[in-house]
Protein backbone atom coordinates (compact mmCIF):
# COMPACT_ATOMS: atom_id res chain seq x y z
CA UNK A 1 0.00 0.00 0.00
CA UNK A 2 1.05 3.70 -0.62
CA UNK A 3 0.14 6.48 0.78
CA UNK A 4 0.86 9.97 -0.08
CA UNK A 5 0.25 13.08 1.94
CA UNK A 6 -0.18 15.92 -1.01
CA UNK A 7 -1.60 19.50 -1.74
CA UNK A 8 -4.05 18.54 -4.92
CA UNK A 9 -6.73 19.23 -7.19
CA UNK A 10 -8.43 16.41 -8.31
CA UNK A 11 -10.73 16.33 -11.55
CA UNK A 12 -13.40 12.89 -12.38
CA UNK A 13 -13.87 12.84 -16.45
CA UNK A 14 -16.20 10.29 -17.88
CA UNK A 15 -19.64 9.56 -18.02
CA UNK A 16 -19.99 12.44 -15.24
CA UNK A 17 -17.40 15.06 -14.21
CA UNK A 18 -16.23 16.31 -11.11
CA UNK A 19 -13.62 18.57 -9.62
CA UNK A 20 -11.99 19.16 -5.92
CA UNK A 21 -10.32 22.23 -5.73
CA UNK A 22 -6.59 22.57 -4.40
CA UNK A 23 -6.19 21.21 -0.96
CA UNK A 24 -4.36 19.18 1.00
CA UNK A 25 -5.32 15.46 0.94
CA UNK A 26 -4.27 11.47 1.41
CA UNK A 27 -3.60 9.69 -1.75
CA UNK A 28 -3.86 6.11 -1.61
CA UNK A 29 -2.92 3.29 -4.10
CA UNK A 30 -3.73 -0.56 -3.19
CA UNK A 31 -1.85 -3.33 -3.92
CA UNK A 32 -5.09 -4.25 -6.22
CA UNK A 33 -4.69 -1.03 -8.41
CA UNK A 34 -7.01 1.20 -6.80
CA UNK A 35 -6.81 4.92 -6.53
CA UNK A 36 -8.69 6.47 -3.98
CA UNK A 37 -8.79 10.29 -2.39
CA UNK A 38 -9.24 10.88 0.86
CA UNK A 39 -9.47 13.96 3.46
CA UNK A 40 -9.46 14.17 6.59
CA UNK A 41 -13.01 13.67 8.08
CA UNK A 42 -15.73 11.72 6.53
CA UNK A 43 -14.97 8.40 8.06
CA UNK A 44 -13.94 5.56 5.65
CA UNK A 45 -15.50 7.48 2.19
CA UNK A 46 -13.77 8.19 -0.27
CA UNK A 47 -13.62 11.88 -1.88
CA UNK A 48 -12.91 10.34 -5.08
CA UNK A 49 -11.51 7.04 -6.45
CA UNK A 50 -10.75 4.72 -9.31
CA UNK A 51 -11.39 0.70 -9.06
CA UNK A 52 -9.19 -1.83 -10.34
CA UNK A 53 -8.49 -2.24 -13.30
CA UNK A 54 -6.73 0.43 -14.05
CA UNK A 55 -3.53 2.15 -14.96
CA UNK A 56 -1.92 5.18 -12.95
CA UNK A 57 0.18 7.18 -15.10
CA UNK A 58 2.57 9.89 -13.20
CA UNK A 59 4.36 12.78 -14.74
CA UNK A 60 6.53 14.57 -11.78
CA UNK A 61 9.06 17.06 -11.70
CA UNK A 62 10.12 17.84 -8.08
CA UNK A 63 7.22 16.75 -6.64
CA UNK A 64 4.45 18.54 -8.48
CA UNK A 65 3.06 17.10 -12.07
CA UNK A 66 0.20 15.04 -12.16
CA UNK A 67 -1.34 11.42 -11.71
CA UNK A 68 -3.27 10.32 -14.77
CA UNK A 69 -5.56 7.15 -13.53
CA UNK A 70 -7.20 5.28 -16.21
CA UNK A 71 -9.79 2.62 -16.24
CA UNK A 72 -10.46 0.26 -18.59
CA UNK A 73 -13.61 2.08 -20.28
CA UNK A 74 -11.29 5.38 -20.42
CA UNK A 75 -12.47 7.39 -17.87
CA UNK A 76 -9.79 9.12 -15.90
CA UNK A 77 -9.32 10.49 -12.85
CA UNK A 78 -6.70 13.42 -12.82
CA UNK A 79 -4.87 14.39 -9.76
CA UNK A 80 -2.76 17.85 -10.12
CA UNK A 81 -0.13 17.80 -7.50
CA UNK A 82 0.83 20.94 -6.09
CA UNK A 83 3.47 19.60 -3.45
CA UNK A 84 4.27 16.93 -1.39
CA UNK A 85 4.55 16.35 1.73
CA UNK A 86 4.78 12.56 2.66
CA UNK A 87 5.27 9.68 0.06
CA UNK A 88 5.81 5.95 1.78
CA UNK A 89 4.92 2.37 0.83
CA UNK A 90 3.77 -0.56 3.16
CA UNK A 91 3.56 -4.47 2.72
CA UNK A 92 1.05 -5.55 4.20
CA UNK A 93 0.47 -8.99 3.02
CA UNK A 94 -2.59 -11.10 2.50
CA UNK A 95 -5.57 -9.71 5.59
CA UNK A 96 -7.18 -12.82 7.40
CA UNK A 97 -10.37 -11.47 6.71
CA UNK A 98 -13.52 -9.85 9.16
CA UNK A 99 -13.62 -12.82 12.13
CA UNK A 100 -17.79 -13.16 12.14
CA UNK A 101 -19.17 -13.43 15.20
CA UNK A 102 -20.92 -16.81 16.88
CA UNK A 103 -24.36 -15.67 15.22
CA UNK A 104 -22.60 -15.17 11.55
CA UNK A 105 -20.92 -17.97 11.60
CA UNK A 106 -24.08 -19.82 12.88
CA UNK A 107 -26.24 -18.21 10.11
CA UNK A 108 -23.73 -19.22 7.60
CA UNK A 109 -23.32 -22.69 8.31
CA UNK A 110 -27.41 -22.64 8.72
CA UNK A 111 -27.73 -21.24 5.27
CA UNK A 112 -26.13 -23.68 3.71
CA UNK A 113 -27.39 -26.80 4.97
CA UNK A 114 -30.59 -25.53 4.17
CA UNK A 115 -29.65 -23.46 0.83
CA UNK A 116 -33.15 -23.89 -0.69
CA UNK A 117 -34.28 -21.10 1.87
CA UNK A 118 -33.43 -19.02 -0.61
CA UNK A 119 -35.40 -20.61 -3.27
CA UNK A 120 -36.57 -23.89 -4.67
CA UNK A 121 -33.80 -25.27 -6.71
CA UNK A 122 -30.82 -23.71 -5.44
CA UNK A 123 -27.51 -25.69 -4.80
CA UNK A 124 -24.41 -24.69 -2.81
CA UNK A 125 -21.48 -24.37 -4.71
CA UNK A 126 -19.02 -23.71 -1.81
CA UNK A 127 -19.05 -22.07 1.51
CA UNK A 128 -15.78 -19.11 1.79
CA UNK A 129 -15.40 -19.11 -1.38
CA UNK A 130 -11.96 -17.24 -2.31
CA UNK A 131 -10.98 -14.33 -4.15
CA UNK A 132 -8.32 -12.19 -3.87
CA UNK A 133 -10.08 -10.17 -1.20
CA UNK A 134 -11.02 -12.46 0.73
CA UNK A 135 -13.44 -15.34 1.17
CA UNK A 136 -16.88 -15.00 0.07
CA UNK A 137 -19.89 -16.88 2.43
CA UNK A 138 -21.50 -18.80 0.46
CA UNK A 139 -20.92 -19.37 -3.77
CA UNK A 140 -24.56 -21.09 -5.07
CA UNK A 141 -26.55 -21.43 -8.07
CA UNK A 142 -30.03 -20.60 -8.30
CA UNK A 143 -32.66 -22.28 -10.03
CA UNK A 144 -31.60 -21.70 -13.39
CA UNK A 145 -28.29 -22.31 -13.11
CA UNK A 146 -27.24 -18.62 -12.56
CA UNK A 147 -24.09 -18.03 -9.97
CA UNK A 148 -25.07 -16.65 -6.91
CA UNK A 149 -22.62 -15.29 -4.36
CA UNK A 150 -23.94 -14.57 -0.99
CA UNK A 151 -23.06 -12.29 2.07
CA UNK A 152 -24.17 -13.30 5.38
CA UNK A 153 -24.07 -10.75 8.34
CA UNK A 154 -26.09 -10.78 11.27
CA UNK A 155 -27.41 -7.00 10.89
CA UNK A 156 -27.01 -5.63 7.57
CA UNK A 157 -25.23 -2.50 7.35
CA UNK A 158 -23.53 -0.68 4.40
CA UNK A 159 -20.44 -1.65 4.47
CA UNK A 160 -21.61 -5.12 4.34
CA UNK A 161 -22.93 -4.18 0.82
CA UNK A 162 -19.87 -2.82 -0.64
CA UNK A 163 -18.06 -5.55 0.47
CA UNK A 164 -20.52 -7.59 -1.44
CA UNK A 165 -19.68 -5.18 -4.18
CA UNK A 166 -16.23 -5.90 -4.00
CA UNK A 167 -17.08 -9.33 -4.04
CA UNK A 168 -18.95 -9.39 -7.21
CA UNK A 169 -16.74 -7.03 -9.33
CA UNK A 170 -13.72 -9.86 -8.37
CA UNK A 171 -16.11 -12.71 -9.42
CA UNK A 172 -17.65 -11.50 -12.49
CA UNK A 173 -14.22 -11.19 -14.06
CA UNK A 174 -14.18 -14.44 -14.30
CA UNK A 175 -15.79 -16.37 -17.08
CA UNK A 176 -16.16 -19.82 -15.46
CA UNK A 177 -18.72 -18.09 -13.09
CA UNK A 178 -20.06 -14.84 -14.52
CA UNK A 179 -22.82 -13.65 -14.65
CA UNK A 180 -22.46 -13.91 -10.75
CA UNK A 181 -26.05 -11.92 -9.03
CA UNK A 182 -25.56 -11.13 -5.15
CA UNK A 183 -27.98 -11.55 -2.30
CA UNK A 184 -27.40 -9.87 0.83
CA UNK A 185 -28.29 -12.04 3.85
CA UNK A 186 -29.09 -10.89 7.04
CA UNK A 187 -31.30 -11.22 10.47
CA UNK A 188 -31.95 -7.13 9.93
CA UNK A 189 -31.23 -5.09 7.26
CA UNK A 190 -30.93 -1.04 7.85
CA UNK A 191 -32.98 1.05 5.32
CA UNK A 192 -30.00 2.23 4.07
CA UNK A 193 -28.69 -0.87 3.52
CA UNK A 194 -31.54 -1.89 1.73
CA UNK A 195 -31.58 0.95 -0.70
CA UNK A 196 -27.68 0.59 -1.57
CA UNK A 197 -27.93 -2.86 -2.34
CA UNK A 198 -30.87 -1.93 -4.56
CA UNK A 199 -28.80 0.77 -6.29
CA UNK A 200 -26.44 -2.12 -6.94
CA UNK A 201 -28.74 -4.72 -8.43
CA UNK A 202 -28.41 -6.72 -5.14
CA UNK A 203 -31.13 -8.84 -3.67
CA UNK A 204 -31.85 -8.74 0.12
CA UNK A 205 -32.94 -11.50 2.01
CA UNK A 206 -34.14 -11.28 5.83
CA UNK A 207 -32.76 -13.96 7.60
CA UNK A 208 -35.10 -16.06 10.63
CA UNK A 209 -32.39 -17.25 12.54
CA UNK A 210 -34.72 -19.34 14.69
CA UNK A 211 -36.54 -20.93 12.07
CA UNK A 212 -33.25 -22.27 10.41
CA UNK A 213 -32.22 -23.25 13.92
CA UNK A 214 -35.60 -25.52 13.82
CA UNK A 215 -36.82 -24.11 17.31
CA UNK A 216 -40.00 -21.93 15.48
CA UNK A 217 -42.27 -22.61 13.34
CA UNK A 218 -43.84 -20.36 11.62
CA UNK A 219 -46.95 -21.81 11.06
CA UNK A 220 -47.71 -22.45 14.76
CA UNK A 221 -48.17 -18.74 14.84
CA UNK A 222 -50.66 -16.97 15.89
CA UNK A 223 -49.63 -13.60 15.29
Amino acid sequence: MRLVIARCSVDYIGRLTAHLPMAPRLLLVKADGSVSVHADDRAYKPLNWMTPPCSLKEELVDGAGTWTVTNRVGEQLVITIESVEHDSSHELGVDPGLQKDGVEAELQRLLALHVETFGPGWSLVRREYPTAIGPVDLLCRDADGTTVAVEVKRRGEIDGVEQLTRYLELLNRDPLLAPVKGVFAAQEIRPQARVLAGDRGIDCFTVDYAVLKGTDDPTQRLF
